[in-house]
């Protein structure tokens, strides 16, 4: 006789951990609290290096697996070299990956089964604030449009698990409700 038990893998998400990890933090939900760091250094014009390893969490200090390095510049029409994506584009990425992630997660937990997710994000800047040249223009963008194709279960189930993921996105919850940022500077 054998006994059929269900996988806790789905969409690639160990769902029995993530369970578990719910579990563990409503139980002592100091735990929940983390802190996320970067480095970065300039290279040249433009052209920066940002670096990611360490961070808090879970009442510890932890590592990344591996080390993850970014480079940053603006294209040559921008007076860079175009060594690497714009500060502003690696926030699209930012809260597309977020916003997939967190879908991802939610779509297992609810069992809905995902064959496909895509996103488009655009961001709209008008560069006279950035430049200075306007202080009516805003330093930032203006508005950002995001666009889902999804593929899986249900029409309906599937648009729930991407306002769900808005719901509970820290980088939508970051752009959308602002957060307190302080500069220390050493000269």
């Amino acid at each position: 006789m054998s006994t059929t038990t269900e996988s806790p893998m789905r969409n690639g998400v160990d769902t029995a951990t993530l369970f578990a990890t719910l579990d563990a933090v409503k139980a002592s939900p100091e735990i929940a609290k983390f802190q996320f760091r970067a480095t970065n250094r300039w290279v040249n014009g433009t052209h920066n290096r940002s670096t990611i390893h360490g961070f808090y969490g879970a009442g510890q200090e932890l590592a990344h697996r591996q080390q993850a390095t970014f480079d940053a510049d603006h294209p040559e029409v921008l007076v860079g070299a175009d060594n690497a994506p714009t500060p502003v584009e690696f926030l699209l990425h930012a809260l597309a990956a977020c916003l997939t992630s967190g879908l991802a997660n939610i779509a297992a937990v609810r069992g809905v089964e995902l064959t496909s997710v895509e996103s488009t994000v655009e961001g709209d800047i008008n560069l006279l604030g950035i430049l200075g040249l306007s202080d009516e223009v805003r330093n930032g963008y203006e508005q950002i449009r995001i666009s889902f194709r999804l593929e899986g279960d249900d029409p309906d189930k599937l648009r729930g698990l991407v306002e769900q993921s808005r719901l509970r996105s820290a980088v939508y919850d970051v752009l959308t409700n602002g957060v307190p940022v302080s500069i220390e500077v050493e000269a």
